[in-house]
Formats: C-alpha cells, structure tokens, sequence
C-alpha cells in the first residue's frame, strides 16, 4: 500500500511541478502570441527582460512540456496494466480516451487559444499504441534513436541571405504586428477569426503535410521513455532507488543545461544551436530524476502535497491558466497584450499557480477528481460513475 502511495506521490508531484514551467513557457504566448514570443525584437524589451528571456529559454522552454509527454507514456502504461487486472480490453479504453483528448484540445484551440497541447497529445495516443506491448529495452532503443536522428534537425544552418528567408521574415514581422493591435484591442470574435484565418508561414499544402507526419517522431523519444519507465517501475520503491535518481540527476541536468546554453556562450556559430533540441529532453529527465530525489527524501511535505493536489487537477488547471490568462491580455479582457514584459509576466504566471496551488487542495477536500478528469473518465468507460464495469463469468463464457 506504502509503495502504491508513493508511486503516485511522486507522479502527481511531477505533473504538478511540470504545470508551473509549462505556465511560465506559455506566459509568453499569452504575452506575445505563438509566433511573437520568438520575434521579441518588434517588442520594447528592457534589460531585464532581455535576461529573464534568456533564462526562460535555458531552463523552461522545451524541457517542462517533455515532462508532461514523459508522464503521459508512464501512464498509459499504468493504465493498460490496470485495465488488463480487470479483465478489459486496453485499446478500446485508451482509443476513447485519446479521442476525447483531441476533442478537447480542438475546442480548446479553435474558441480560446492557440497554444493547446491536448489535441496534439491525443493524437499521439493513437501513434503510441502502436508501441504498447512492446518490451522495455525495444522502447528505450527506439526512443534514444530518435531522439539523436530529430536532434540532428537543430545542426542544419540557415542562410538569412536567401530571398525567400527574407521574404518569410518579412512575413513574419506583418503577422506579428498585426497580432498586436488584434489581441491588444480586438473583440472576443476578431480574435478568434485571426487566430482561424491568418497564416504567418504561406507554407504550400505538401510542406505542411510533411511536416505532420515528421512531428509524431520528433516528439516520441520522451513518450517512449515514459512508457519504459513504466514497464521498469521506475518509482514505485523511491527509497531503494534514490541513489539511482541522484546519479541519472547529477547527469541529465548539467548536460541539458550546457546544451541548451551553447547559443548564448557560443553565439554567432551556426551549430551551437543544435543543442537546444537534444538538450531540452536531457533538461527534462535532469527534472524529472531531480523531484523524483527530492520526494524519495522528503516523505512527506505540505508544499509536496500541494503540487501532488495541482497535479491530480492537471487537465481542469492546464485549461484553467487558458481562461485566466487570456482574460487577463486579450482585448476582451484587460488587454494587456505585449504591455508588461517578460518579467512581469513571470510574476502573472507565479501568481497564477500559487492561487491554483492552495485551491486545488482544498477543492480535492470535496470532490475526488476535476471536471475535466471526471469528463475524460465517464467517456472512457463509458459511465456516469467514471468506473470501468468489469465483465461477469457469464460475459466471459458468452466471449
């Protein structure tokens, strides 16, 4: 029983403490948009911002969202082994659940923002299924595989003289400035009609289709890492494998941080960019292995219980930053867009979780789940309950 609990702890603490860099990394979407947070040369930006910038770029970006991925693999592990205990059928079950995420996360992207994962993960979900049964070290094989084949994608160097860079920049620049006055000043409707019909890359059909079917592999390394780690128990007797976690920790961090670093100490080099995408998932297990110590030695914490209470509401408080955030920049809203700065906008975001992470607790005092996650469990099983209705003898004679 003490190993189950743990085993969770330290999961939901993870989805948790993963929320608040995702919040910080996404700030800056809510802040800029999706193609501004990446031109913040068009933006004012004092010193201090410029700074803050860089950090979110070393320690944030692209190393908190591959925890989530991490952990959606582990539990859709954890959740076929659970459903196979009952007798069930996994795929069916985890089919409906993927595609109810992707319906989620459509409605998510199309009537509130344009940064929604959930759609994405969904889809995924089917891609995955495709490695479910398969052993632990065929998982580990392939996603190290293709973690070093995409990060070779970071190395191919741009030429800023082409024609047809500078026209795409140009571009760029046009959509980003209109971006500004839209969400700035613009109704809830003209909004969501730039978000719908602007297209900021004039990128032909077959270019964009390519590009959908690179992106499954190019995220799957940290879903299959989950998946393994899973299938090898990774967390389910914290104590025996503390020492484990401190030397994966001692090693993932300093060589995801490095990585990550090289376009800032190195600037100018047209390679010392390629770190950044093979650093950010090296990043993200050094976070992992770290939180999964640090709980091994806490045992217990009222601060650990909260990001396991922010964690177990993952999906109502990933949707809830949404509504919050936009609110608080969009022109409906307060209209803030683009005036705070980056570092300011870290405080939004550190405000924002610190209010989710005394609520949440307190919410779980009443209700056992979110409503996001009660929707998700409902159709999954297909029950108001939210339960999986375990098959009879006789249903079993019967199949």
């Amino acid at each position: 029983m003490n190993v189950r609990h743990n085993r969770n702890s330290i999961i939901d603490g993870l989805r948790g403490f993963s929320l608040l860099g995702i919040l910080i990394a996404n700030m800056l979407i809510f802040q800029y948009g999706i193609w501004g947070k990446d031109e913040m040369g068009l933006y004012s930006l004092s010193h201090a911002d410029t700074v803050v910038r860089m950090l979110i770029s070393i320690l944030i970006e692209s190393s908190f969202m591959p925890i989530f991925t991490f952990l959606f693999g582990y539990g859709m592990i954890r959740m076929k082994e659970s459903l196979e205990s009952k007798g069930l059928k996994p795929k069916r079950y985890l089919s409906r659940r993927f595609l109810i995420l992707f319906v989620v996360g459509a409605l998510h992207a199309h009537f509130l923002w344009e940064g929604d994962i959930l759609s994405f993960y969904g889809i995924m979900g089917f891609f995955m299924l495709l490695f479910m049964d398969r052993k632990p070290k065929t998982l580990l094989v392939w996603g190290t595989v293709l973690l070093c084949l995409f990060s070779l994608l970071g190395f191919v160097p741009e030429d800023s003289t082409d024609p047809a860079a500078k026209e795409d920049q140009a571009r760029m620049e046009a959509y980003v400035k209109q971006t500004m006055t839209v969400y700035g000043t613009g109704t809830y409707e003209e909004i969501q009609h730039h978000r719908a019909t602007e297209d900021p890359l004039g990128e032909d059909i077959y270019l964009l289709v390519a590009m959908l079917f690179i992106a499954p592999f190019m995220t799957a390394p940290l879903f299959l890492f989950g998946m393994y780690a899973a299938k090898k128990r990774w967390f389910e007797n914290p104590g025996d494998e503390r020492t484990s976690y401190m030397v994966k920790m001692l090693i993932f961090l300093p060589a995801g941080l490095l990585l990550k670093s090289l376009k800032y100490l190195l600037p100018g080099y047209w390679w010392s960019g390629g770190g950044e995408l093979i650093g950010g998932n090296l990043l993200a297990l050094g976070y992992i292995f770290a939180l999964a110590w640090f709980c091994s030695r806490a045992k217990s914490s009222v601060w650990l219980s909260r990001f396991e209470s922010v964690g177990k509401l993952s999906l109502t408080n990933y949707l809830l930053q949404t509504v919050i955030c936009t609110t608080i920049f969009y022109g409906y809203g307060f209209g803030l867009f683009g005036k705070l700065g980056v570092l300011v906008g870290c405080g939004v975001a550190f405000a924002v979780y610190a209010v989710q992470l005394f609520a949440s607790p307190l919410y779980l005092t009443y209700f056992r789940s979110g409503p996001v996650e009660r929707l998700l469990r409902m159709w999954t099983y297909f029950s108001i309950t939210g339960k999986p209705k375990l098959r009879t003898d006789s249903q079993d004679s019967a199949a």
